[in-house]
């Protein structure tokens, strides 16, 4: 049967190097699961894969956006599964890698089916948004969907504007749509999780911001400001070097910003993976234990 390997783990565990040596050693692509690699302005904030990586192992979903487009997991799922159903074509193999928790989701598990929303809804709500700001989106959510009010994060508007979306399209609430289905894959998914330990994975993360900025991030971060009202933009490493180029921050305020809140990314993202039953965890140096785990599911 065809196998989808998936790698997974939070920000700065090592993913990238890893799904490269996978990917040589199953002879296979690697479909990305990152929702902000996409985005071709984004390489350095997003430690992007590098050309020389691209050209060792073909990836998929790297750097094909613009800004400006609009994506969403659902698009992402039916985009996954087409370039999946391609790839097991003249492979058995394919490998998935990424650390956007529901990306990841929608591929292994299916999302909802809930409505696309029209260009004119959308403009309609984020003019709102703009003009009122998020508390009365909060307090009309809140009367027409309690149920999704209750559990939906109070600091994301994307979330709360999209289940406004929902009701003004469909006169229903988001919680009707949000059925939790499982839907079955034709294809087998085999799990593995990256973990270090809090103190290694926290100092992975702060030298990788400090190597970003030698990098270029911030002129990077520049080059992208026209932009920053952009849902792809309210990204760890650009809203916190926006505040410095408004001068909110100093700099070095900035960079101990990206790190604190890097950091805190990786948590959710660990919440988040801990509740798969199915991953199978290891260390990223363990690579003699991961290689067994592969060879034993091949």
């Amino acid at each position: 049967m065809k196998t989808l390997f998936v790698l997974i783990g939070p920000t700065g565990v090592g993913k990238t190097d890893l799904s490269l040596s996978i990917a040589e050693r199953l002879g296979c692509d690697i479909v990305s699961a990152d929702s902000r690699q996409m985005y071709a302005d984004l390489k350095i904030g997003t430690a992007a894969p590098t050309a020389e990586q691209l050209k060792r192992v073909k990836h998929h979903f790297v750097g094909h956006l613009a800004l400006t487009d609009y994506y969403s997991a659902a698009r992402y799922e039916e985009e996954a599964l087409k370039c999946l159903s391609q790839l097991f074509q003249s492979n058995d193999y394919a490998l998935l890698s990424g650390g956007s928790m529901m990306y990841v989701d929608t591929v292994c598990n299916g999302i909802d089916d809930i409505p696309t929303v029209d260009a004119e809804t959308r403009a309609f709500l984020m003019e709102r948004y703009e003009s009122e700001g998020i508390e009365p989106l909060c307090a009309e959510l809140r009367l027409l969907d309690p149920e999704y009010y209750r559990t939906v994060d109070m600091k994301n508007p994307k979330r709360i504007i999209h289940a406004l979306e929902i009701w003004y399209m469909t006169g229903r609430t988001y919680t009707f749509y949000r059925k939790q289905s499982f839907k079955e894959r034709p294809f087998r998914i085999v799990k593995i999780g990256l973990r270090r330990e809090r103190e290694e994975l926290y100092d992975r993360i702060n030298r990788r911001v400090d190597i970003m900025m030698e990098e270029g991030l911030l002129d990077e971060v520049k080059s992208v400001l026209p932009y920053r009202h952009l849902n792809s933009l309210n990204t760890v490493g650009y809203k916190e070097l926006f505040m410095y180029l408004d001068g909110e921050w100093t700099l070095d305020f900035a960079i101990e910003k990206i790190k604190q809140n890097s950091r805190i990314y990786s948590r959710k993202q660990m919440t988040w993976f801990k509740r798969d039953q199915s991953i199978t965890w290891f260390h990223p140096n363990d690579t003699d234990a991961i290689r067994c785990f592969i060879e034993a599911n091949l």
